[in-house]
């Protein structure tokens, strides 16, 4: 398989997806507010997921245990039950659970806090739930999280942060300017350098096995750039693969 080619063709399905659902809403003369409408039609994400579960396919799990559309539900601790985006149970296992998040659109800042806070307790609600017993006595699963962000201006520029109390986290700060009154004042980093330090982050405190971060332009002919090395498409394929070989060699022995 050619993952390289299949994660273009992939991304560009993401982006027609959304131009299909805002044209239906046109159509149907129910246009939701902001970028709504592009992502209230259908799985934008679904090309991507078959594509990993392909992947998975390659490396030699059964086709009939992973689950992108249906019974995705798996018990948490915090709640009931919480709906992955891709799972796969083998065996009576969970062997695998993963979570495909995508940002476009001029409004961000909100939604990147919205989708930290949404990783990093979805995380911490399975590891709970596997400490506590809630799938057997197996081996811990895989947890994989990708992210998808629109490449654009707005989300290279960096954004200042709001410290009235106490000074954030170094990373977080930026390059220091001298002001006219001899202080320094950071000028903060920009939002695609908060997400690749975020699935960074993920995967440095053992929240997610891994992470990837891609950028892609919204054009007819996408654009894609992965800007972190450690968080590149083909790393995180390789940490798939190699989970999955581990299930399958305990399997024949």
């Amino acid at each position: 398989m050619d993952t390289e080619k299949r994660l273009q063709r992939a991304v560009q399905s993401y982006w027609d997806a959304r131009a299909e659902n805002k044209e239906k809403q046109v159509n149907s003369g129910r246009i939701d507010a902001g970028t709504r409408g592009e992502v209230t039609g259908g799985a934008q994400m679904g090309a991507l997921e078959a594509l990993v579960a392909d992947i998975l396919c390659d490396a030699g799990l059964k086709r009939l245990d992973i689950r992108t559309r249906t019974a995705l539900e798996l018990p948490g601790y915090f709640r009931a039950t919480k709906k992955w985006d891709l799972i796969v149970v083998s065996e009576g296992q969970l062997l695998l659970a993963m979570e495909f998040k995508s940002q476009a659109g001029k409004s961000i800042g909100n939604n990147l806090n919205n989708r930290s806070e949404e990783a990093v307790g979805s995380a911490k609600d399975i590891w709970i739930a596997y400490r506590e017993g809630r799938f057997g006595k197996a081996p811990a699963p895989f947890l994989g999280y990708l992210f998808l962000l629109e490449d654009r201006s707005n989300v290279k520029t960096p954004v200042a942060n709001k410290e009235p109390y106490f000074p954030v986290d170094p990373m977080f700060r930026g390059e220091a300017k001298n002001t006219r009154k001899g202080t320094e004042k950071h000028q903060g980093v920009s939002y695609s350098k908060r997400y690749e330090l975020l699935c960074r982050r993920l995967v440095l405190e053992r929240l997610y096995n891994s992470a990837c971060f891609v950028m892609a332009t919204n054009a007819k002919h996408t654009k894609i750039t992965q800007p972190a090395e450690d968080l590149t498409f083909q790393r995180f394929v390789a940490a798939l693969q190699g989970h999955a070989l581990t299930f399958l060699g305990g399997q024949t022995k």
